[in-house]
């Protein structure tokens, strides 16, 4: 099969780390197709951002639309999920949604670590339904530069973060940053519940998500979109609209 690992952001190293952790999970037969948007925001770090950042990466997903047989966004605000959900005529599937649904699998109650501030995560995990499942959450003091250019000392502070999430009753920690894709394996020897990483789960659920294929929606609010108009998309965005 073949996975796109779509990047919300335009830092390339984060598309580069993404592509590679999710390479280290893929299954034999699973090809990774790594892709940046031509624009937006470096890194999202706002509500603002995020939003720029949807119209980006529905371009880019709009481009590989057909050539494709599921998509793996690779920023940890799930950035567009649900109209990605209904534009792509393929399964898509969230790093965040995918990490926090397997930690519902493997306990009773997960934390979930990201950078600065929570309280859009802590909104995330509601409109994924999860209140009810999260123990906690922790911002380190870093940023996705720096956990790339010093993944020794950002992981160091993931790991004060995880070991605090597991003291406030956490079974598992989310991983919950694109630049942390791989701290999984990095610090899961050292860390006291078990780590997951958005990509690698990921990827396992788009592979089962082809598996199993589930046929689109024809009705609700997931449907694909029909003869809608538009003005100033680019032509496969507008086209997965008006189609």
């Amino acid at each position: 099969m073949r996975l796109l690992v779509a990047n919300a952001n335009t830092t390339q190293a984060i598309t580069d780390a993404c592509a590679a952790a999710a390479r280290a999970a893929a299954s034999a037969g699973t090809e990774i197709i790594a892709a940046t948007p031509r624009f937006g925001p470096a890194v999202i770090a706002s509500r603002a951002e995020n939003v720029i950042a949807g119209h980006a990466l529905l371009e880019l997903l709009a481009g590989h639309a057909g050539r494709v047989d599921a998509c793996l966004l690779a920023v940890s605000h799930d950035t567009a999920l649900e109209a990605a959900k209904q534009m792509m005529p393929c399964p898509v599937i969230g790093m965040t949604e995918a990490a926090c649904l397997t930690a519902c699998l493997h306990g009773g109650r997960f934390g979930l670590v990201t950078f600065g501030g929570v309280e859009t995560y802590r909104e995330l995990v509601a409109r994924h339904g999860l209140s009810a499942r999260l123990a906690a959450l922790a911002g380190v003091d870093a940023t996705p530069p720096e956990a790339v250019a010093d993944p020794e000392g950002v992981g160091a502070k993931v790991l004060a973060a995880v070991e605090g999430l597991a003291a406030q009753g956490a079974e598992s920690v989310v991983l919950a940053g694109a630049a942390l894709a791989g701290f999984d394996r990095r610090l899961q020897a050292r860390a006291p519940v078990a780590l997951l990483d958005g990509m690698a789960c990921g990827v396992r659920m788009a592979e089962m998500m082809v598996a199993l294929g589930l046929p689109r929606p024809r009705a609700g609010s997931y449907a694909p979109c029909s003869g809608r108009a538009s003005l100033g998309l680019s032509p496969a965005l507008a086209a997965l609209l008006a189609r």
